[in-house]
């Protein structure tokens, strides 16, 4: 049965979250669906669950009555863990939300609608290059609304009511907005999952949801948060590669444990409590700069109340010690790097000597072993990928860490503050080699303090392997980041996989199965034979001024397709060199370079 909702406080706002997570929940796979091209990894649904859910774990952590607590500890919580465009801008729509009632016990109509439409602001001061037809009109149009209702609505339902109807009447029109969605007959995916969120809030303000504080996830004392569990997985990635095979090797680990200076990781959560100790204010540039001093690969991401600390230290009483003087601790973890170092030797020893040798970097603890040890450097690299051959190219040109990840499982805002924190780096140049990882990236780059973190924006594996290759270790940032974003432009990129759907795009006919060649994010040539629509790719990708042709063969390849259609190249274009390479990547066959 609903209530009357004259004003929302943190109680509230959280039982409206949950069930939007679990009305997401629900239909993350009918959001998949909407993925424009018909490729086997649509993931805006995922994504946008995987954030939400991110969101809802800091949440239970940080229950609160009082709303603007409430709003912080979801906007926290989406910050860190948001994937994909779509995650991004979601978090950032309650990320304005969070600023507007940060002060507030509790909000009426008017003010909610204000700070939805606070949210909307942020996210497209966040957003580069604004598209008509997706997430953030939906949200601008459903807050507009909102707003104009809510001078003569006293019912936080009534209004929520009208903004839902309005999002519903705006994401029908998204295909008369953007050419593409109208092409292939779906609307936009983002702006339908912040539906599901929105009618989950309605839901539970009408009383006719999901049990409220039950959404469709795991309780939180039976998992992680969805971030960390992704970051741990990449992190065992060396040891058990669950879908691309044998997987990575393992960094570089047979090192003498003396040589790591700082043994402890240590994680844990602090809680501000102000005036704890007479004349002492938190700041956080203060804090991190005087946690600095216990160790290194230092992490502090705060907000008002609540910092999250991860720190390399040799006496993680001290670190602890001198952060309780200015509150209290939870979620605390410490692992001794020296034990799991010796274990991980011990394990490569017994196994085969040959794979203590330096092999591919994966995210996580044991990198961050190796990295301790060396002396801090200028520059370092973080990347994202899949596919062991691809993990072994990029390690070996000059990447420290490589996330597994892609299309099917975009990395976190977290994941990859992780990973750059953990390189012993002034700089560190990040690699998405994705273009739904891109602003993922971007958003990290605000979050680490101790180093600079610069975002080449790669959208292929391609493009990534070119922009480092363009670095000199002689230059410094500005001019390598100038000199890498130059070379995204002199690569041409191409993708072979299969369709899961029958649509038509810019003309071409497509049906469930066939084998689909993307040029640079072009649909350009579909075909029963994947032999076939891999050379009718590579017409498209050829020219009189190609070079270089490089062939990274996934893990569905054909060895006697591959020498086909290096034989093919040559016939088309016999000044043309071209490289085979194992890249061991799922579901597209073939990834193509042309230089």
């Amino acid at each position: 049965m609903s209530k009357r909702f004259s004003s929302l406080n943190g109680h509230d706002f959280t039982e409206l979250v949950l069930a939007g997570a679990n009305s997401l929940g629900n239909h993350a796979e009918n959001v998949n669906a909407l993925n424009v091209f018909p490729v086997p990894d649509g993931d805006t649904g995922t994504n946008m669950n995987l954030t939400l859910m991110s969101g809802v774990e800091e949440l239970r952590r940080r229950p609160s009555a009082h709303l603007g607590k409430a709003a912080e500890a979801l906007s926290k919580g989406l910050l860190m863990g948001a994937r994909g465009n779509s995650g991004v801008i979601l978090s950032q729509l309650f990320r304005g939300f969070a600023k507007y009632v940060h002060e507030l016990e509790s909000a009426n109509a008017q003010q909610f609608a204000a700070a939805l439409q606070n949210g909307v602001d942020t996210a497209y001061k966040a957003v580069v290059k604004p598209v008509e037809g997706t997430i953030l009109t939906v949200s601008r149009e459903a807050a507009k609304h909102g707003v104009q209702f809510a001078r003569r609505a006293g019912d936080i339902l009534e209004l929520m009511e009208e903004v839902l109807q309005h999002g519903k009447e705006t994401l029908a029109r998204t295909p008369d907005m953007l050419p593409v969605l109208k092409q292939v007959g779906v609307v936009d995916a983002g702006g339908r999952g912040l539906i599901y969120i929105y009618e989950g809030f309605v839901a539970a303000m009408r009383g006719d949801s999901t049990p409220l504080g039950i959404p469709h996830v795991a309780p939180a004392e039976e998992t992680i948060s969805a971030q960390e569990a992704a970051f741990a997985a990449r992190s065992l990635a060396a040891e058990a590669h669950g879908d691309t095979g044998h997987g990575p090797k393992r960094a570089q680990t047979l090192m003498s444990a003396d040589v790591i200076e700082h043994g402890y990781c240590t994680e844990f959560m602090l809680h501000v409590v102000p005036g704890k100790m007479p004349g002492l204010v938190f700041d956080e540039t203060k804090f991190r700069r005087e946690l600095g001093e216990y160790g290194d690969s230092l992490l502090v991401v705060a907000d008002d109340e609540l910092v999250k600390v991860h720190i390399h230290a040799e006496l993680p009483g001290s670190v602890m010690n001198h952060a309780m003087k200015y509150g209290d601790l939870s979620r605390i973890k410490i692992e001794n790097m020296r034990d799991q170092h010796a274990h991980i030797v011990m394990e490569e020893t017994a196994e085969n000597a040959e794979e203590a040798a330096y092999g591919p970097a994966v995210g996580g603890e044991a990198q961050a072993v190796q990295n301790v040890a060396a002396p801090r450097k200028p520059f370092g690299f973080v990347a994202v990928a899949m596919g062991e051959g691809i993990t072994d190219i990029l390690t070996s040109v000059g990447v420290d860490v490589v996330l597994s990840g892609g299309q099917t499982m975009n990395p976190s805002t977290e994941d990859i503050v992780k990973a750059a924190a953990g390189i012993h780096a002034d700089t560190v140049f990040v690699l998405p080699n994705n273009s739904n990882i891109v602003m993922a990236a971007q958003q990290a780059a605000h979050l680490l303090e101790d180093k600079q973190l610069v975002v080449i924006p790669s959208k292929t594996i391609p493009q990534g392997l070119a922009a480092v290759l363009a670095f000199q270790e002689t230059a410094d940032a500005e001019h390598n980041a100038a000199a890498m974003n130059a070379a995204l432009g002199r690569v041409v990129s191409g993708q072979v996989t299969y369709a899961v759907r029958d649509t038509t795009i810019d003309g071409i006919e497509i049906k469930e199965g066939e084998y689909i060649g993307i040029r640079d994010g072009e649909i350009v040539a579909s075909e029963p034979s994947l032999l076939d629509a891999a050379k009718k790719l590579l017409d498209a990708m050829l020219d009189e001024n190609s070079e270089i042709v490089t062939i990274l063969s996934g893990a569905d390849a054909n060895p006697e397709e591959t020498e086909q259609l290096a034989a093919y190249i040559a016939e088309l274009a016999p000044a043309v060199e071209v490289e085979i390479h194992p890249g061991g990547q799922p579901l597209y066959a073939y990834i193509f370079s042309v230089e």
